[in-house]
């Protein structure tokens, strides 16, 4: 068997801009798990919370990364829904955030849109949604 038989046929995500997507939810994954895997070990109890959604962004941003490096439309989808996804915790914490600030003792990766990370944890769902949809597999035409 050839390489091209052992392996599935899949649409290359991480190629072009699909490659700094790649790059920034690794970068994204190293800083949200590393703040809230010392947080959890050091100061739970501060703001559990917090550093509870900090820990779930982390998981996010990985799954998002593999399935980017994966590539292939099954990828591309899950990718799609775990981005939506990713986009309406930010907006729902982000708003949060700013509506009850109490809520959070300490800051998330989400907080305040991600003002603490850049604005990149808003700013990436979206670019990543545009990134997906149009690198859709070209449906042969009938």
């Amino acid at each position: 068997m050839t390489a091209t038989q052992e392996r599935p046929n899949r649409t290359p995500l991480a190629s072009g801009p699909g490659l700094l997507l790649v790059w920034l939810y690794g970068v994204m994954v190293v800083g949200a798990v590393s703040r809230s895997a010392y947080q959890i070990a050091t100061e739970f109890d501060r703001a559990p919370l917090a550093y509870t959604l900090s820990a779930l962004a982390g998981v996010v941003y990985g799954f998002i990364t593999y399935t980017l490096v994966r590539g292939g439309e099954k990828a591309r989808r899950a990718a799609l829904v775990c981005c939506a996804a990713e986009l309406v915790g930010v907006l729902t914490v982000g708003t949060w955030t700013l509506v009850e600030p109490s809520a959070f003792p300490d800051a998330t990766v989400w907080s305040d849109y991600g003002m603490g990370y850049l604005f990149i944890p808003v700013l990436l769902p979206l670019t990543a949604v545009y990134w997906l949809r149009r690198s859709r597999a070209q449906e042969p035409v009938a």
